[in-house]
């Protein structure tokens, strides 16, 4: 008889045993699926909305006054923009910060209000990273007013507004948000040089510090160093408490992953060994005969092993299958952001095919060799 049909043969005389195999198994390859996809998914969310929070990296003239920075929340100083695209040219995965914005920020007046006029450039980000520019996008002949501004000048989404010479169309919904937002006009960068007659000059350069290292660990060091040396004229301020934010639950989701991960391993490589080592004890009798029979040790063990192989690679089925579908179905209302990222990881489906096998064999390797080194004759006596 065939190695393959006696393991057939033997799952179907012993189905109980064959079966809590396989379901340990494959309830072992479903959670590392959705532990996967769902530490992906975290992720991505987490990137996503700590990012939507706001820069957390600003980069300010070298002769800038903090205190007034602080009070104003602009330099009053300015750099000419070539100083952006000296930093952009070095962004690569290599460098600890991502998403370059460069800004020119002034105090301005509009009818009588005192507003807060930024123009902001296009963003930066490092080749081949495919990500998405980081707030809003405004378009040509555009502005975007905050909330204050829109309730001063009665101005609202599709509304023309003066700002300096210049006409623009309202682009956005005002929304009060409780910060300098409210009495903000963001515009193209090009079209505030123009009204502040301050072409090619920006005051910041706006950034998301890329390290995800806490306040502890002291990160503002490695940055100053790392941008210093390639913008000698600029000050760093790192927003610390944002960037703790996002550091420590990226750090949290690692260490969780970190545990789970090898605890489902262990507790599944366990119970298989135990459940082969179960089946060695029952089968002592047809071993000590095969074995009498000419049976080679080898042969036997393949036995153990062959099966083990054939109920991982189903159980590695099942449990891709089983595990995607409840992260393809449940996924997107853990993760409402980025729900349109989550997917079929299809690289995670072919190692998880030839992975969970192999790792089923391993788990009854120790069983399948205690089978064998039973000597025949005493196997026998004992019946």
């Amino acid at each position: 008889m065939q190695l393959w049909t006696q393991i057939v043969c033997e799952i179907g005389f012993r189905k109980l045993n064959a079966f809590f195999s396989l379901l340990g198994l494959t309830l072992a390859v479903i959670i590392v699926v959705a532990s996967q996809l769902i530490a992906e998914s975290d992720e991505r969310e987490t990137r996503r909305v700590t990012r939507d929070m706001g820069f957390n990296l600003r980069l300010i003239p070298a002769e800038t006054d903090l205190g007034q920075f602080y009070r104003d929340g602009f330099s009053q100083f300015a750099m000419d923009v070539t100083t952006l695209d000296r930093l952009a040219t070095q962004l690569t995965n290599n460098v600890s910060f991502n998403h370059l914005v460069g800004s020119l920020r002034r105090g301005y007046t509009v009818n009588g209000q005192s507003v807060l006029l930024v123009g902001l450039s296009k963003t930066y980000v490092a080749p081949g990273q495919g990500k998405k520019p980081m707030g809003f996008v405004i378009k040509t002949n555009t502005i975007h007013i905050g909330s204050e501004i829109s309730r001063f000048h009665g101005k609202n989404k599709g509304d023309t507004m003066q700002v300096g010479m210049q006409k623009f169309k309202v682009s956005n919904d005002p929304i009060e948000t409780g910060t300098s937002d409210d009495i903000t006009i963001f515009a193209r960068l090009e079209d505030v040089q123009s009204i502040l007659g301050l072409t090619g000059k920006i005051n910041e350069i706006e950034a998301i510090d890329c390290l995800c290292l806490t306040a502890d660990e002291d990160p503002l060091t490695i940055l100053r160093k790392e941008i210093g040396d390639i913008l000698p004229d600029v000050q760093v301020v790192h927003k610390q408490k944002l960037a703790d934010a996002r550091a420590k639950q990226r750090q949290t989701r690692e260490k969780v992953n970190a545990v789970v991960l090898p605890s489902v391993l262990l507790a599944s490589a366990v119970w298989v060994a135990l459940l082969a080592v179960f089946n060695v004890r029952d089968r002592r009798q047809e071993i000590g005969v095969l074995r009498a029979l000419g049976k080679s040790g080898w042969c036997i063990a393949g036995l153990f092993l062959g099966k083990a192989v054939l109920l991982g690679f189903v159980a590695a089925v099942f449990g891709v299958v089983f595990g995607m579908w409840t992260v393809l179905e449940f996924g997107p209302s853990l993760f409402p952001v980025t729900k349109k990222a989550i997917q079929i990881n299809h690289l995670l489906v072919f190692q998880l095919l030839f992975a969970t096998p192999f790792f089923a064999a391993f788990s009854s390797f120790i069983p399948a060799m205690l089978a064998v080194s039973h000597d025949p004759a005493e196997t026998l006596r004992e019946d």
